[in-house]
């Protein structure tokens, strides 16, 4: 029982103080990366929190699954957890667990299954507009990861379309308006979107935030994914092609780079230039490595406090 109400207090902590001291922190936009590792521990750790609570609020509902959940377990640890005479309020709160994830799991798969069919049309447009080479007729030294297409538009812009067969777009106005090494940036800048599948993390961001409106880590953290990982992909281009050249390319398309953003995202190309130029210090190491600890450390609490009870009964 201790470890049911822990579990779920918990839960209710990361999901409430968290977000908010994380918003109003300002390392995040010196390490994006870290800051994107330390939101999706939070969110597994909340995540955990309902997926561990579920399974010991079913063992305190049915007695039947309580056995199988318990087998093989040495005597005392069974005991330990207190479940016994609560099939009331396990059938409650199993019940409200379920429902959540179940809603979780059809809330994901409207998004991929959305996300997927956009990235399909865009394809399909892309392909109606610029056809592609057979594959065998390109050299073998040409064959890269995400090829590029060019487009005929005299409005610069530039963005990428994620998926297997990722593609880098520009358009004939990019061309014309960046500079060789402007453009780099910004296909670099497109290439880190693509690598690091940013937009796996936005359509689990997407979906949790959609599924759940109510719920403020979830809005939390879809807003604060759509900030970071265009900060991520400004520092992978900056560091490959200067800052100063990055965000002289980001001036000049002035737009996001990132075309595929809603446009509120668009106002925040002017601060990304700020930023580029700023060129702010990362983080200190021993900070970084804090951070990190703290990070991996939410979902870790999670599952010691799940086992807390039977590791206490075999001491």
């Amino acid at each position: 029982m201790t470890a049911l109400l822990s579990l779920l207090l918990l839960g209710l902590l990361l999901a409430t103080v968290a977000p908010s001291l994380l918003a109003r922190a300002r390392w995040p936009e010196r390490e994006p990366v870290l800051a994107l590792l330390v939101w999706q521990m939070l969110v597994v750790a909340v995540l955990l929190c309902c997926v561990l609570s579920l399974l010991l609020a079913s063992a305190a509902a049915l007695p039947a699954w309580r056995d199988v959940v318990f087998a093989g377990a040495p005597a005392g640890v069974e005991g330990a957890y207190g479940l016994a005479g609560l099939e009331g309020w396990g059938r409650l709160s199993a019940a409200v667990l379920a429902a959540g994830g179940v809603w979780t799991a059809v809330s994901l798969a409207r998004e991929v299954r959305s996300a997927r069919a956009e990235r399909g049309h865009r394809h399909a447009q892309l392909l109606s507009r610029a056809p592609e080479l057979p594959v065998s007729l390109l050299p073998r030294r040409r064959r890269v990861r995400e090829p590029l297409v060019v487009l005929e538009n005299v409005r610069p812009q530039a963005w990428s379309l994620p998926g297997p067969r990722a593609r880098l777009v520009v358009t004939t106005g990019a061309l014309q308006q960046l500079s060789d090494r402007e453009l780099a940036a910004v296909l670099s800048h497109e290439r880190g979107h693509v690598r690091a599948r940013h937009h796996w993390l936005a359509q689990c961001a997407q979906a949790l935030a959609t599924g759940f409106p109510g719920v403020g880590v979830f809005s939390a953290f879809r807003d604060q994914v759509a900030v970071l990982v265009e900060l991520a992909a400004d520092d992978r281009a900056a560091r490959r092609h200067g800052r100063v050249t990055t965000a002289l390319a980001l001036a000049e398309l002035n737009s996001s780079v990132f075309a595929s953003c809603p446009p509120a995202q668009l106002a925040q190309s002017p601060a990304r230039v700020d930023r580029l130029l700023l060129g702010e210090p990362r983080l200190p190491v021993p900070a970084r490595l804090g951070w990190t600890l703290a990070a991996l450390a939410a979902p870790l609490g999670a599952v010691l406090l799940a086992a807390a009870p039977g590791l206490s009964a075999l001491l």
